[in-house]
């Protein structure tokens, strides 16, 4: 453990590292907000009787190519104990003006799936290199109907075809998520099931705000429930104080 500013006991720092999701941004009224109850923010608030610092090191519109482009400044250079990393839902995600534009032709997501494990090995390798250990969470499910309707809105009928012909985005979400928790096996690195909460909802639109990918105000709270139940003995921590 280390010490930090001028705290009495010893701290572990832990960096959430991620993208809007991390961040903490929900889709409500027609637009895109940042909430203040993001999950790091709730985890602070649950593990509080532990020596714990959370930062929150989450930017919108992230994907793996961009977190391990600012990995050694947003999260090595800060000297954590602890990184739990949240990636993935932009890596599978496409330019849907290009596929609206194009809907008769073939399209990789933005970040392939080959490059995208490839990506989250680096991260994790870097990571323990540095003497640090990180916690990989999977992937939160998304909601393809209000998706699609948001994606519909913003881009027109020109996707509907390329949908039908290539399974969509819930494929390659599905697809990324099976193959990063198998990588998460092979790199034999903890993580933390985020994903199966949310499916177990009766109702995505309790957790998953209008855009069907981003959570709601509840769906943070019940995020950042599963990772304060997970997390203390994943870093080593007896019972709370």
């Amino acid at each position: 453990m280390t010490e930090y500013g001028n705290e009495e006991r010893l701290t572990l720092k832990i960096i959430c590292f991620g993208d809007s999701v991390t961040r903490g941004v929900s889709y409500y009224g027609g637009r895109l907000h940042i909430v203040k109850g993001n999950y790091p923010s709730h985890l602070q608030t649950l593990l509080q009787g532990y020596p714990l610092k959370i930062v929150n090191q989450g930017v919108f519109n992230d994907n793996s190519d961009l977190l391990v482009a600012r990995l050694d400044k947003a999260v090595l250079g800060q000297h954590p104990d602890y990184v739990l990393i949240e990636i993935g839902g932009n890596d599978c995600n496409f330019h849907w003006d290009k596929v609206a534009s194009a809907p008769d032709e073939s399209h990789e997501p933005i970040v392939p799936l080959e490059r995208y494990l490839d990506n989250v090995t680096k991260m994790v390798q870097r990571i323990r290199q540095a003497g640090v250990k990180p916690i990989v969470m999977n992937l939160l499910p998304l909601d393809p109907v209000r998706y699609y309707a948001r994606i519909y809105e913003i881009n027109g009928p020109g996707i509907a075809h390329w949908i039908a012909w290539c399974g969509g985005i819930e494929h390659w979400h599905g697809m990324y998520n099976r193959r990063l928790v198998q990588l998460i096996s092979h790199l034999e690195v903890p993580t933390i099931d985020v994903r199966t909460p949310f499916k177990r909802t009766a109702d995505f639109s309790e957790l998953l705000s209008d855009d069907g990918i981003h959570p709601t105000v509840k769906g943070y709270h019940v995020m950042a429930g599963v990772i304060a139940s997970a997390l203390p003995q994943l870093v080593g921590l007896g019972e709370q104080a």
